[in-house]
């Protein structure tokens, strides 16, 4: 399933499997959205808000929307970036749906991973400039989602953490989420911060270089649209070019490995002892509430 696009360097992968009922105009409101795309065709900058509560978790639902949504913008001549944030005060997105990974059977597991690994293909190798505005907490997944952009801030607010603290779970991030992270951060920070399930507050993301600025709340949208005003006005060719010589190697290694990656996820998810540790994890989540 790989299409090597001489135009389109950086677009990977099968597009995702469709659920039933799923439009696929993006900002048209409708009842099963989890996101809602707004495109500014004059300035060629889409809006892309996750609208999942009550935290915003990556469901199957909600990667495949995803990846739908970031397919037609990548499709849309007129569209040459996108703002990601969320329409959800505190959270940006707390990462993988557990639920999804808990109790279900292998023939799910592995589609849901297969969704995993296409909205990562998608967004990490996309054409577009992406720039994460972090307006909450983004834990594991949601911080993939942040790493996966092209420039990240984030709201100047001690409260909010983010980064890939699966160890904390009992979980191991894939290769291809290490790989997203080092290549942020390097191979220190990464490797003790991987280990030790770290989540950073805004102020320490910001130190350790896992996001390129802290800006007041009230000012990220704003920010974002300046930065991405800034990325715009470069010759598309010449960005998307030397963003894919960047990031070709690591993507190519998913795509290479994709089945290898799922197999895996599959029987280390399926495992009593991992089940165990996520059924836990969740009655303490219940707990909080």
């Amino acid at each position: 399933g790989v299409l090597s696009l001489c135009c389109r360097p950086a677009v990977w992968g099968r597009a995702p499997r469709q659920p039933p009922g799923l439009p696929l105009t993006p900002g048209r409101a409708f009842s099963n959205n989890k996101i809602q795309v707004d495109l500014d065709e004059s300035s060629g900058i889409a809006m892309m808000k996750f609208k999942s509560p009550p935290v915003n978790s990556l469901s199957l639902d909600f990667l495949t929307e995803f990846s739908i949504s970031l397919e037609k913008l990548e499709n849309d001549r007129a569209c040459r970036g996108v703002i990601i944030t969320s329409a959800i005060p505190k959270i940006f997105s707390s990462g993988l749906d557990i639920t999804e990974m808990c109790g279900k059977n292998m023939e799910h597991y592995g589609e849901f991973w297969r969704a995993v690994q296409e909205l990562w293909l998608r967004l990490y190798g996309s054409n577009m400039v992406t720039v994460a505005a972090v307006n909450g907490s983004s834990p594991a997944g949601g911080c993939l989602v942040a790493l996966s952009c092209d420039y990240r801030i984030m709201a100047e607010n001690p409260k909010f953490s983010i980064g890939l603290n699966e160890a904390q779970l009992g979980i191991v991030a894939p290769f291809w989420f290490k790989d997203t992270f080092v290549n942020v951060v390097g191979q220190r920070i990464a490797e003790r911060s991987l280990q030790l399930g770290s989540l950073h507050p805004a102020p320490e993301a910001l130190k350790l270089g896992l996001v390129d600025e802290l800006v007041p709340e009230e000012k990220l949208l704003e920010k974002a649209s300046a930065v991405m005003a800034q990325w715009l006005a470069l010759p598309d060719h010449a960005r998307q070019l030397t963003k894919s010589m960047m990031r070709k190697a690591v993507l190519d290694r998913l795509v290479a490995h994709r089945e290898e990656d799922i197999k895996n996820f599959i029987s280390f998810i399926s495992k009593e002892s991992i089940q165990k540790s996520l059924r836990t994890y969740m009655e303490m989540l219940k707990k909080k509430k």
